[in-house]
């Protein structure tokens, strides 16, 4: 089969040991045809994500952000996007869980659209500050869930970092009490990301393609490594687990490259693509 995008993860699979994008794989990215929709699908928000693009020459192509909850899309070097799709979670849930985490060591983050908020500078969010190259707005939680209550919106992600234990905890809860609002997947066993249950970056991908380019998901080579990826190799036309991927990302996968600290995303797409 021909295929006519590339849609990949960022995270575990794009990027080397340093959390960058190697000249390898850039390299790869630039030599593509710029026709060719190439697209991150990250649980990453926008900012976190233009850098990588920037770099890999494809500014001019879609964002799948927060897992499928925000997908955007920027014309002719606008500094605001056209929004394809956007899902929250509701300000209600995100109560739920400001509430849950009091009184423990989880620092919980809130999403909504390019916003990153943050109760304090703390050693999360200074990591992720790292990782990431986006700087958090420190504000407290009440106040701005107070705000989306009057205004009935809420967040496109909910990011909790803390102790496995206390993690644990809270993914139980959610997964028992709340599993048909939001999905709640670890992507560390420190890191627990949420996101509305109604999609997943095989939906958002789905969507933009037949609305923008056309594009059947048959006609798609996707790449990923962990469980909010799982849907999207299942449903693209060939889906390509990278070497480190989990095991239940591999079991699905219709063809395993290199790890990505290995170019693994380059090595496959100059397989098929040059």
């Amino acid at each position: 089969m021909k295929f006519r995008a590339i849609c990949t993860d960022i995270d575990g699979t794009l990027l080397n040991s340093e959390r960058q994008l190697s000249q390898r794989t850039i390299h790869t990215f630039r030599n593509l045809d710029r026709s060719v929709p190439v697209i991150l699908a990250s649980s990453r928000m926008p900012s976190a994500m233009r850098h990588l693009q920037q770099e890999l020459n494809i500014l001019h192509h879609p964002l799948i952000c927060f897992n499928g909850g925000y997908v955007i899309h920027f014309e002719d070097d606008q500094a605001s996007p056209l929004q394809l799709d956007s899902v929250q979670i509701q300000s209600s849930i995100c109560q739920i869980i400001h509430d849950f985490t009091t009184g423990t060591d989880i620092h919980v983050s809130l999403y909504e659209q390019d916003n990153w908020y943050a109760p304090s500078l703390d050693y999360w969010a200074e990591r992720e500050q790292r990782i990431t190259k986006v700087t958090p707005k420190i504000a407290e939680l009440a106040p701005i869930l107070d705000k989306w209550h009057q205004a009935e919106t809420g967040a496109h992600k909910v990011m909790c970092m803390g102790p496995a234990d206390e993690i644990d905890a809270l993914q139980q809860e959610l997964n028992s009490n709340y599993a048909d609002k939001v999905h709640a997947y670890r992507s560390k066993d420190t890191y627990l990301e949420i996101a509305p249950r109604a999609i997943s970056k095989a939906t958002a991908l789905e969507l933009l393609l037949k609305e923008r380019f056309g594009i059947a998901m048959q006609e798609v080579m996707a790449f990923g490594d962990n469980y909010n990826d799982i849907h999207m190799l299942q449903e693209a036309g060939l889906g390509i687990a990278v070497g480190n991927a989990r095991e239940e990302v591999r079991a699905v996968a219709d063809e395993i490259t290199l790890k990505s600290i290995e170019d693994g995303v380059a090595v496959a797409i100059e397989k098929y693509w040059n």
